[in-house]
Order: C-alpha cells, then sequence, then structure tokens
C-alpha cells in the first residue's frame, strides 16, 4: 500500500483505524484520503485496507 507517497507494508486484515493508531496517527486531527475519496471518521473502523490502496494523510495546522 502507498502511503503519502512512500510503499508502506500492510499486515493483512488491517482496519483504517488500527493503522492509523499503530502509526501514532492522533485522528482528530488528521484527514484521510483512500484511492481518491475522503473517508469520513465514523469509518476509519470498518475500512479494510488492501495492498494496492493509495492513502493520504494530511495534519490540520493551526496558525494565522
Amino acid at each position: 500500500m502507498k502511503v503519502n507517497g512512500q510503499q508502506v507494508a500492510l499486515k493483512q486484515g488491517q482496519t483504517l483505524l488500527v493503522f492509523l493508531t499503530a502509526a501514532q496517527y492522533d485522528c482528530r486531527t488528521i484527514a484521510v484520503e483512500r484511492n481518491g475519496v475522503i473517508v469520513p471518521k465514523a469509518e476509519y473502523e470498518s475500512i479494510c485496507l488492501e495492498d494496492q490502496d493509495t492513502i493520504e494523510i494530511v495534519r490540520f495546522v493551526g496558525g494565522g
């Protein structure tokens, strides 16, 4: 699977939420796109990742 342009090994049967937690992402401060589609936070736990997925993770940054 590709995450932010980098090839990443994927554990079989892993959900998006498990992946994000293991990679130490704070789900409150990110947005996730899977294969070109924004994933609602409510679906993180139900989406099973696949080897051919392309994931983009964007962190929210405050400032002015």
